[in-house]
């Protein structure tokens, strides 16, 4: 079960999700932990631990979708690192469809 109405992955997403995947082998599963706790405390609850933060000046309107960028991204295949893995996701949320969109 998701928070969230709607998750898009992009071809570009895949792309990347595929390539990352061959190194890191529970990558999937630590998106989906990423998303239901991370994305929903952010955006469902409006807690703000600063993992998240919002990407300014890319000429979007107000209409548009704001986009993301995840720093603190945990990922179990590299041990003993916690959530300082390297590892961005940059996703879109719209609010008014509560749909989120996995970019880069």
């Amino acid at each position: 079960m998701t928070p969230f109405k709607e998750i898009v992955r992009l071809p570009e997403f895949e792309r990347d999700m595929k390539r990352l995947m061959k190194r890191f082998r529970s990558l999937e599963e630590d998106l989906d932990t990423f998303i239901k706790t991370e994305l929903r405390l952010f955006h469902k609850l409006g807690i703000d631990n600063k993992g998240v933060v919002q990407i300014a000046g890319l000429g979007i309107g107000i209409q548009g979708p704001r986009i993301y960028k995840a720093r603190k991204f945990a990922c179990r295949s590299l041990k003993g690192k916690g959530a300082q893995t390297g590892i961005r996701v940059i996703y879109a949320y719209f609010e008014e469809n509560d749909r989120i969109e996995l970019i880069e």
